[in-house]
């Protein structure tokens, strides 16, 4: 993945998605092969990840930013940014365990965006947000690729990945099944599904 890329990963449930995510992002260690990483990377990779439950939000911000490898002095200079962009207002200096999911999840994506990081890994959690907060995270991620940052997303919503990649990786029971352009291999991958499966759409 080239630097400034912005590559959707696409598949079934269980096909590979999340953990291939994962080792990306130095959580899991390959059994074989290697990956390199080249530059500063925030992730997403769930709900409460990388979190500490008894920590406030506020906390928990220096927690994730020293993780980051961000000195204190940064991230104050970073700390009414990152609250504005996550609208909790007083929640900040709640303990996580007290937040909801969105809350968990608008916290987090403001912590990734606004510690400047070189790529971004996001595994589906802007699913959970509103409307409003989610149109301004794909809006941040549209300023995010005119900056030429590198961003890898796991997504169930075909639809964001449209919007969103220009290129994505079809996976199937761990294997690679299609790598190219967004179009070509959301179609494919919709082609693959029984009419069972499929998302159902609302009649015109």
């Amino acid at each position: 993945i080239g630097r400034g890329a912005t590559v959707a990963i696409i598949g079934r449930n269980g096909s590979g998605k999340s953990t291939l995510l994962r080792i990306i992002g130095k959580v899991y260690t390959p059994t074989s092969g290697t990956v390199e990483v080249h530059g500063r990377m925030s992730t997403m990779l769930g709900f409460g990840a990388g979190f500490h439950p008894e920590l406030t939000g506020r906390e928990n911000i220096y927690f994730n930013g020293a993780i980051l490898g961000l000195s204190i002095p940064e991230l104050r200079e970073r700390m009414d940014r990152i609250i504005e962009f996550s609208e909790l207002g007083d929640f900040i200096d709640s303990p996580v365990r007290t937040y909801s999911n969105g809350m968990e999840m608008r916290l987090g994506f403001s912590i990734a965006v606004e510690t400047s990081p070189d790529i971004l890994l996001i595994d589906e959690v802007l699913a959970v947000g509103d409307a409003d907060f989610e149109a301004k995270c794909y809006s941040r991620i549209d300023q995010f690729k005119c900056d030429g940052k590198t961003i890898v997303f796991v997504t169930h919503d075909l639809d964001a990945a449209r919007l969103v990649a220009s290129r994505t990786i079809w996976m199937d029971s761990g294997k690679v099944k299609a790598d190219g352009e967004t179009g070509e291999t959301i179609d494919s991958y919709l082609a693959s599904i029984p009419h069972a499966e499929r998302p159902s759409r609302e009649c015109e």
